[in-house]
């Protein structure tokens, strides 16, 4: 509907044939959904799967190799060789670059698919009216004609494909910030008036919400008039979807590093074809050009086996893996830096409501005046019931159960309050079995309390209402209410006031209702209305005080959130609010609600300390009540009390510059806070070099989750914090952060285990091929049998390193630091010894053959070295012994099976085999079992044997293979011995070339 601006809001309903108060049928659904099309926006195309293959041969290297298999093919026909073995190795050449580019068309694939399943973790919703009921549906099963209550805790990004017009205001005003579409520099008020412009451009379209704005503050109910391209965001979506490819901070450090290295190992390639300059003549080759050709396609394939062009792919997708594994402990990671962020965390300033309790918020205490005549004046009474289930009875301090609660007057208008100035949602869900809430936890408490007071007027009441099936008796006494009253106006809440107000008429009584802080509340009554016999006194100081007392009684000792609620009437004539009118009320009562601390909240922190991870509690209740809570989670036993380390705002605000650092430095609880002061703790935190993780789920957060190191977002929360987040709670749980911190060491620890593995083994080939040129012996190994090496060591293994488990301690190291080299000076130091191991025991295995193995020739070492002058001097032997498979063979399976063990070294960084057993990942065996069967295949199968100049092994040489590649797990256990004792007998290594060791970037947000 391209109008809808222009149209009544009665011709808007009456086109889509819709009622505002019961909103869409499931047959209306489906058929809106089949005239207007789904809501969904259809993504930019894939690269197609020719380009992805063509893009693994757009690399120097790989050009390079082709180009000397195709002059090997020119040769070949030159000479007039005819014949399989004339053009075999070329052939080969040829289908191992194929297999390879087929591994990294099948990565990057992996990769784009394990990213897009890490989007569709970020669901969007919406709270929407069908038959007559609100729901929470995904965003995409919107359809032109939904009812959609939409608010300041609704970003409308995240109904990116919508566009909505206003139907009915929920509040004095709705603002929303449309700077994305229009270019506005501030928020623009929306109204329920028909626009009347010709030609309008967006800023005169006022009634319509458009999609990917954002509602800053007011409530309204809207009609949805446009979907998926028929959208201003539709409108203009190459402009807004096109989004480029996120690369990570470790991902850009490891091309650098990967630059460097390709020109390092494209030297020693070089330097390997020059050493050999000496045996192009060799008459194995025939004749000097042959001989050059044969070496340069060693020293190619060399390269294109050493360098590891593979690995940012390699990287992305174990980041995004981890990320999914995240998911699963419902830390739902936004965007793949904050991944590697994550374990450098050194303090998590968390909320305390909802994130280190269960936020399912209930009445436990109420609290009110029951005569002014004598004192003590107030009285107490209890509610059972712990959850939303409308179940629970209210009993005086006796204990003794009340049969009709609203019979008393202070109960009766509680309720009325309770259920008047209220806007969230109780409903049961039939699938769940389970009542739920849409709103705020405090909210639905007090929907709860008024469905636990009941009605007045019944004397079967409440047991009456059981006889309701459970979907009635969810809100069946909120109703009556809602019913009974007709409400004109709101004050909304704001968090300096404190309180919230609405304006209600019945029978010609206009009455205002409030409720809100206690301080707030009770500062502006000047009456109170009395619970024995409803007459309303003047609030005296003793009355305020008795109040005060148990206000912090509630607050303090028994650790309840407290609500005030109030009442005024108000003129029949007046229409409208203003904050003016929010004095002068009549005290109805004081609430307590129970949010008890969650059970796994106490070893979380626990593990935070051991971790070297300070928690801050940040919160906006009182001090008394949030260092009680503190205590009841028993997680800061350590503290003998929470002098100078607990802090409310105003207090932290007024110590001078020097004593805020001291305070910063000691502080675990942060009391009476608002959002503008979370910004300034993150600040204040990072000016100490911390690293800070922040949680946050209102819209004014969204400065502080931003300004964050890490934004940690409540999955309850509002879209606008959740947009500026880089991580959300799906749980709201706090052990689920300390979770995803574990997580983010684990993978960040795997990612570089098998950066470890591929440098180490490609290292080993280095050292394998360019030994043998400086000692002078034949050629260890063939050009075919280096790219085949490169093609099952490199790929299987490699991933299946990133589904280690954690180490055990990964929470007991201390975080590390930001600006940390991905490869210090002493693993780089591991690399170079481990990989130096490979490429000797490679070279070992072929001497070993020549001069030590009962089935080889058993040569003077000597007549190995001097193999290019056999045909020139008389020996005891033929000179076609150089030319047997057997050596070569040897230490091509030497090469595979120490780089399987080595992948072995690879479980943990630091842990011994003997902690960590390689059964503890099971895909990194079967990998490692599936590269051996395929190299057995190559060397048993008749024709594959042939493609790969190998033969089959005898017993006596798998043993010779196994002797040599042992020591590989026995040297690295040395050096993960060493590394965990780092003051014993490490050897340091301090060099940090900033080109040879990239470190991560510092913060960048």
């Amino acid at each position: 509907m391209d109008d809808a601006f222009g149209r009544s809001i009665p011709e808007v309903l009456d086109f889509f044939g819709v009622d505002p108060i019961k909103g869409l049928s499931d047959t209306q659904v489906v058929q809106h959904g089949r005239l207007y099309g789904t809501n969904v926006l259809h993504e930019d195309q894939r690269a197609p799967f020719w380009k992805l293959v063509l893009k693994q041969f757009d690399d120097l290297l790989v050009k390079i190799l082709i180009a000397a298999a195709l002059i090997s093919f020119i040769l070949a026909l030159i000479n007039g060789e005819t014949g399989l073995m004339a053009f075999l190795e070329p052939s080969v050449i040829l289908m191992i670059l194929a297999a390879n580019a087929a591994v990294g068309v099948i990565t990057e694939t992996n990769a784009e698919k394990a990213l897009e399943e890490l989007r569709a973790y970020q669901a969007d919703v919406a709270t929407v009216l069908r038959n007559g009921c609100f729901s929470i549906l995904p965003a995409t099963e919107l359809v032109p004609g939904d009812i959609v209550e939409v608010s300041g805790e609704l970003v409308m990004r995240c109904l990116k494909q919508t566009d909505m017009k206003m139907i009915e205001m929920l509040s004095n005003e709705v603002r929303v910030d449309q700077a994305i579409l229009t270019g506005e520099s501030s928020s623009v008020e929306k109204e329920l008036k028909t626009t009347t412009a010709t030609n309008a451009v967006y800023q005169d379209k006022t009634n319509i919400l458009f999609s990917g704005t954002v509602v800053v503050a007011g409530r309204a109910r809207a009609v949805v008039v446009g979907v998926g391209p028929n959208t201003a965001m539709g409108s203009i979506r190459d402009s807004m979807l096109r989004t480029e490819d996120e690369v990570t901070p470790l991902k850009k450090k490891l091309d650098e590093f990967g630059t460097f290295l390709a020109k390092v190992i494209a030297g020693i390639c070089v330097l390997v074809w020059i050493v050999n300059i000496g045996h192009f003549r060799d008459p194995s080759h025939g004749g000097f050009v042959h001989g050059a050709i044969h070496y340069f396609k060693i020293a190619v394939a060399l390269a294109v086996a050493a360098i590891p062009e593979g690995l940012p792919a390699v990287v992305t997708t174990c980041l995004a893996l981890g990320t999914k594994r995240m998911a699963r402990l419902n830390a739902i990671v936004r965007s793949l830096p904050s991944v590697e962020t994550l374990g450098c965390t050194t303090v998590i300033c968390s909320d305390k409501t909802g994130t280190l309790t269960t936020n399912m918020m209930s009445v436990a205490k109420i609290c009110v005046v029951e005569s002014a005549k004598s004192s003590p004046f107030v009285t107490e009474y209890g509610v059972s019931g712990t959850t939303y289930a409308p179940e629970g009875i209210i009993f005086d301090k006796a204990g003794v159960q009340l049969d009709i609660p609203a019979q008393l007057q202070c109960l009766l208008h509680l309720a009325m309050c309770s259920a008047l100035c209220n806007e969230s949602t109780l409903q049961y869900n039939p699938d769940k079995g389970k009542y739920e809430k849409i709103g705020e936890s405090t909210e639905v408490a007090l929907r709860v309390l008024v469905e636990k007071v009941g009605l007045p007027g019944f004397n079967s009441m409440p047991s009456a209402l059981n006889m309701l099936s459970k979907h009635e008796r969810a809100s069946y006494c909120n109703h009556y209410w809602e019913e009974q009253f007709r409400k004109l106006d709101v004050l909304e809440f704001s968090r300096d006031r404190k309180m919230m107000s609405i304006l209600c008429s019945r029978n010609q009584l206009h009455v205002l209702f409030s409720k809100g802080a206690p301080e707030s509340i009770i500062s502006k009554c000047t009456t109170i209305l009395c619970n024995d016999d409803g007459s309303v006194v003047p609030l005296t100081a003793d009355i305020r005080a008795e109040l005060d007392s148990k206000f912090h009684s509630f607050a303090g000792k028994e650790t309840l959130r407290c609500l005030a609620l109030a009442l005024k009437w108000m003129p029949s004539v007046q229409q409208t609010l203003s904050f003016d009118d929010e004095k002068d009320l009549t005290f109805i009562g004081l609430v307590g609600m129970l949010d008890p601390p969650r059970d796994e909240v106490r070893n979380a922190m626990l593990s935070c300390m051991t971790a070297g991870i300070r928690v801050i509690v940040v919160t906006g209740d009182n001090k008394s009540t949030a260092e009680s809570l503190c205590r009841k989670i028993g997680a800061f036993d350590h503290l003998i009390d929470f002098t100078e380390h607990s802090y409310t705002a105003s207090e932290f605000e007024e110590l001078p510059a020097l004593q805020q650092t001291i305070a910063l430095q000691r502080m675990a609880l942060f009391t009476r806070v608002e959002p503008s002061h979370k910004r300034m703790l993150v600040e204040a935190l990072q000016n100490q070099n911390e690293v800070v993780a922040m949680t946050g789920d209102g819209v004014n957060d969204a400065p502080a989750l931003k300004k964050a190191d890490i934004g940690i977002a409540m999955g309850s929360g509002t879209a606008v914090a959740k947009s500026a987040s880089d991580m959300v709670l799906a749980d709201d749980n706090f052990a689920s952060i300390v979770a995803a911190v574990a997580e983010g060491r684990a993978i960040y620890n795997n990612t570089k285990q098998f950066i470890r593995y591929m440098i180490s083994s490609n290292i080993g080939e280095v050292v394998c091929i360019f030994v043998a040129a400086v000692l002078g012996i034949p050629d260890t190994l063939a050009p075919v049998q280096l790219l085949w090496v490169n093609l099952v060591t490199d790929g299987l293994p490699a991933t299946a390193i990133g589904f280690n488990k954690q180490d055990s301690d990964v929470m007991k190291v201390k975080p590390r630091k930001v600006n940390e080299a991905v490869v210090t000076g002493w693993l780089f130091f591991r690399y170079l010894v481990i990989g130096a191991y490979v490429g000797l025991a490679t070279v070992a295995g072929f001497i070993w053959w020549f001069v030590y193995a009962d089935s080889g020739p058993q040569l003077p070492y000597t007549e190995l070295m001097n193999f290019d002058t056999c045909p020139t001097r008389e020996t005891t032997y033929s000179c076609s012994i150089f030319e047997d498979r057997h050596p070569s063979t040897v230490s091509m399976t030497v090469l595979v099976v120490v780089e399987m063990f080595n992948a072995l070294n690879n479980l943990s960084e630091n842990q011994s085999l003997l902690v960590i057993p390689p059964w503890s990942n099971l895909w990194l065996v079967a990998s490692i079992v599936l590269t051996m069967l395929l190299h057995i295949l190559i060397l048993y199968v008749r024709p594959l044997s042939v493609l790969f100049s190998v033969t089959p092994l005898s017993w006596a040489d798998w043993m010779a293979v196994l002797y040599l590649s042992l020591p590989v797990i026995i040297i690295d256990e040395i050096l993960k011995f060493f590394s965990r004792n780092p003051n014993g007998l490490r050897f340091r290594l301090w060099f940090r070339r900033s080109d040879l060791l990239p470190k991560r970037e510092v913060r960048d947000k």
